[in-house]
């Protein structure tokens, strides 16, 4: 099971953007593979935290993360809820994350500020996200869905492999950075010397500049297309929650690293049934000797139809519970329960002989209402339900 996000940057819920900022620095410092050269353990570390970083340092992942926890960033679909995590490469997390570290990290790992193609140095333009709607019936909330879905969408030149150029000798070594995709700059003032640090104008930081463009991306190492989508959806979701797929937006232009899918889950209205948060409500209607004499019926729920036992004398307004009936929590293991509504019907029209028949029944003692003293009233018994 995935550790907690917080836990593996070591802060609370409750700490800023500027706190997690500083908290991810610390862990990817201590587990930078540079300062544990083939040490596995370290990396996969490393990963990790990048991965607490991404979600905890996006204000809508991270509301969804504290709401949902890993299922509400699609921590339990298919290609994950992290555009990386331990599916990334190195190059794709310096590329993200590259600019939390500061150019001292980079100065001492990579020698005098240079940054090498698998760490810091921008690669392409990182693709933009997607959202899509998926509707979901009762019973694949419950029991959770797979689905396959078509997406039209960016995709990887598949001519160029997504570089942008017609081969690989049209590629060649940035003039201007000379590869670092960096331009350093060195100002005197009343101080001393200053020196800046910015992103190359010519390359835009990738480091490399294309002389002959691939002829079916026109250099942008994508095309428009559409891609088969296999997502898993946990079971438990709701109504407006999002999912997120890692990985599978847009692609990225020139080699730039995907953006993510988000999934915005949707609930198809039941014919019979209610949802009330992890439970499920139906309204039953009985008739009037069925209330008097009691009766055996059968309703519907979430799986099929279950058989309920109507005692004799039930009053309107019973409420009936079916134990573990419900929808199941997201990351827990509580579920929750079927609550069946009691309604006695009252016929609206009556024939001359039905109408004597009930003449001569409202006089009888017996139908005189003499509720008991532990005859719970209406709200006694919506209180007793949500407790």
């Amino acid at each position: 099971m995935k550790r907690d996000y917080y836990e593996i940057l070591g802060v609370s819920k409750s700490s800023s953007a500027d706190e997690i900022k500083k908290a991810y620095r610390k862990v990817a410092m201590q587990f930078h593979p540079d300062r544990n050269p083939g040490n596995k353990e370290a990396e996969e570390k490393f990963k990790e935290a990048a991965e607490a970083y991404e979600v905890l340092s996006d204000s809508e992942k991270r509301a969804q993360y504290d709401r949902f926890g890993h299922a509400g960033v699609g921590g339990n679909g298919r290609g994950g809820g992290f555009s990386g995590g331990h599916g990334m490469n190195m190059e794709d997390i310096f590329s993200q994350f590259g600019d939390v570290f500061g150019d001292d990290v980079f100065g001492s790992f990579f020698g005098g500020g240079q940054r090498r193609s698998s760490g810091g140095r921008a690669k392409g333009t990182r693709g933009s996200n997607l959202r899509v709607r998926i509707k979901l019936n009762f019973e694949e909330i419950a029991k959770g869905a797979t689905k396959t879905i078509k997406v039209k969408k960016h995709v990887v030149c598949t001519t160029c492999s997504g570089s942008g150029a017609k081969d690989k000798n049209s590629v060649q070594t940035c003039s201007t950075c000379g590869g670092t995709g960096q331009v350093r700059r060195v100002q005197n003032t009343f101080l001393g010397q200053m020196q800046t640090v910015t992103t190359c104008p010519s390359c835009n930081g990738e480091g490399t500049t294309i002389t002959h463009k691939c002829g079916s991306c026109k250099g942008e190492g994508r095309v428009y297309g559409e891609e088969n989508i296999t997502i898993d959806i946990p079971a438990g979701v709701q109504e407006g929650m999002q999912l997120n797929v890692g990985g599978k937006g847009n692609a990225g232009e020139r080699g730039g690293s995907p953006g993510d899918l988000i999934v915005l889950i949707e609930e198809e209205a039941h014919p019979q049934l209610h949802r009330d948060g992890l439970n499920v409500a139906y309204d039953l209607y009985i008739s009037f000797p069925d209330a008097v004499f009691g009766t055996q019926m059968e309703v519907p729920t979430i799986d099929g139809r279950a058989k309920i036992k109507i005692p004799a004398g039930t009053q309107s307004g019973k409420i009936f519970r079916l134990k573990g009936k419900g929808f199941p929590a997201i990351q827990s293991y509580e579920k929750g329960d079927q609550l069946i509504y009691v309604n006695v019907w009252t016929p609206q029209h009556v024939s001359s002989e039905e109408k004597a028949m009930l003449e001569k029944m409202q006089a009888s003692p017996g139908f005189q209402p003499k509720p008991e003293k532990n005859e719970k009233g209406f709200f006694e018994r919506i209180k007793e339900m949500f407790s």
